[in-house]
């Protein structure tokens, strides 16, 4: 099976998770976004490090801001130097889904854990709805 990466693109962090043997998820070290182009920078890093041929990005598809942030998800993709297949993916309420998954763990919400733990739900929904071969 071929690693898979997936990213939870928000406008202050990007959150990051993998998947090397297509089964077990593992929430990175989530990308701190300081412009558009050093994060994609960055993440372009992350995916050429884990040898990434398939990228789940989570976007919106409810709530009253889904299609201007699935337009600023898509054009930062845009923006990756990437070869390999990029599926978009529903990420309604995986923050709400993380942060319940994270009380208790940590107080801490501006270090990113909640938006990589986020990317892994992302990543998780994929991976559950996909045939296994």
């Amino acid at each position: 099976m071929e690693p898979v990466a997936a990213i939870d693109v928000g406008l202050k962090r990007i959150g990051v998770a993998v998947a090397l043997d297509g089964k077990t998820v593992m929430p990175q070290r989530p990308i701190a976004r300081k412009n558009r182009n050093q994060a994609a920078r960055e993440v372009e890093d992350f995916l050429n490090t884990w040898k990434i041929s398939r990228l789940v990005v989570g976007l919106p598809v409810e709530g009253a801001s889904a299609e201007e942030m699935g337009r600023r998800i898509r054009h930062f993709v845009g923006l990756l130097r990437f070869e390999g297949e990029v599926i978009y993916v529903d990420e309604s309420y995986t923050s709400f889904e993380a942060a319940d998954l994270m009380k208790g763990v940590t107080r801490q919400r501006k270090d990113g854990k909640l938006d990589s733990v986020a990317a892994s739900l992302i990543l998780e929904r994929y991976l559950a709805r996909r045939p296994v071969p």
